[in-house]
């Protein structure tokens, strides 16, 4: 298995700059989430440092790959094939950097579209792609203080910007997310009871 400083200098060689920083600050705020909230600090920085390493790819490519491994490519993905760059980059993790870890692995995956009944380990990558220090948009100071106090209100709330400016720009939604979205929206409500 490649160890983190060979996953750097492909990712430097791969990505550029202002991604490789985002990349940067993705594995920093997993770390500080899974400490957080008792995930493997390890895994959460492996998975941090994997989930953007096919960003750069085109779409043409990202479908290419994604086919030959076996996935089957939904409507969605399609239309829109850089919903599939965290499913690429797993495989690359896998083929290429020996990563074998399924939770590290799955991190990657759904740090996009998430998906229903996500893991600790998932949410937290989720959530700190969105809310990584380098991210400046309204509101995302205040969802860095839902996410440090309930990550799964957090991630809902990530779930709702999502869906919300994905329908303002009018494109199509995952059905993952949908999914990701609704299976949340229960379990924190059931919570509440």
């Amino acid at each position: 298995m490649w160890n983190e400083e060979m996953i750097k200098e492909y990712l430097k060689k791969h990505l550029k700059e202002s991604r490789y920083k985002h990349v940067l600050g993705v594995v920093e705020t997993s770390e500080r989430l899974a400490r957080l909230y008792g995930a493997d600090e390890n895994k959460a920085r492996y998975a941090a440092l994997i989930h953007d390493l096919a960003k750069g790819r085109s779409d043409e490519e990202l479908l290419k790959i994604a086919i030959k491994s076996g996935y089957d490519v939904c409507n969605e993905e399609k239309k829109s094939p850089q919903l599939l760059h965290g499913l690429v980059a797993a495989i690359i993790a896998k083929e290429k950097m020996g990563i074998e870890d399924e939770e590290i692995l799955n991190a990657a995956t759904f740090h996009t579209t998430g998906k229903a009944n996500m893991t600790l380990l998932e949410k937290i990558v989720y959530i700190a792609d969105y809310i990584e220090p380098n991210r400046d948009f309204p509101e995302v100071q205040k969802l860095r203080d839902i996410t440090f106090k309930d990550l799964d209100r957090g991630v809902l709330q990530g779930f709702d910007n999502t869906i919300k400016f994905v329908i303002e720009r009018k494109e199509i939604l995952h059905l993952k997310t949908i999914e990701a979205r609704n299976y949340l929206l229960q379990e924190v409500i059931k919570g509440d009871t």
